[in-house]
């Protein structure tokens, strides 16, 4: 499976949108083929994972719904996440992610779900964590699996690249739990 990771895809506006849409069209004709249904809870990417999906001709039978969470009180009133994991672990955090992806499925009734937190940018003096600092988390079949992206790690790059490139390694992860091959 290509990743973005494989250094094929250029970290550009440009090449991280391509490599979106590439993704999305081929995740949403695999959902609409197998008869899967997809949510999303989006936080830090203010809803690009659920337009990306949401551009795709047909999404509409596969896509249930996106909740853009972008403040606490949202995640905790809306999406149920209880304050102890936000008090405990933080709202950029693997746990926070899960609760997130748990409680849109839950809502949703989505065979599969997403939840995305972090730090796009630019760094204030209270951000203990860097900036890149993103968790994706995917709830299917039972099982929850987060992932801190730590996109500092491929470079430093503006809000808007982070923004992108969480949406995108949403979309991957998505093609990942369902055992889709990438592009």
């Amino acid at each position: 499976m290509s990743s973005l990771r494989d250094g094929k895809v250029p970290f550009t506006e440009a090449g991280i949108s391509a490599y979106i849409d590439r993704t999305a069209r081929n995740v949403v004709q695999y959902m609409i083929e197998k008869n899967l249904t997809v949510s999303a809870a989006e936080s830090c990417t203010g809803g690009i994972l659920s337009a990306a999906i949401t551009s795709v001709p047909g999404a509409s039978k596969i896509f249930e719904c996106g909740i853009v969470s972008y403040s606490e009180r949202i995640k905790e009133e809306i999406l149920g996440v209880p304050a102890e994991i936000i008090d405990g672990y933080g709202v950029v955090s693997a746990q926070t992610a899960e609760a997130m992806a748990k409680a849109v499925k839950k809502l949703s009734g989505s065979d599969i779900s997403v939840g995305i937190t972090g730090l796009a940018g630019p760094a204030s003096p209270s951000d203990a964590l860097p900036v890149g600092t993103v968790y994706v988390s995917t709830a299917y079949k039972d099982r929850i699996i987060a992932e801190n992206l730590k996109l500092y790690e491929l470079g430093s790059f503006d809000r808007g690249i982070n923004r992108l490139l969480a949406a995108a390694f949403a979309l991957e992860a998505i093609q990942k739990r369902l055992g889709l091959n990438g592009n």
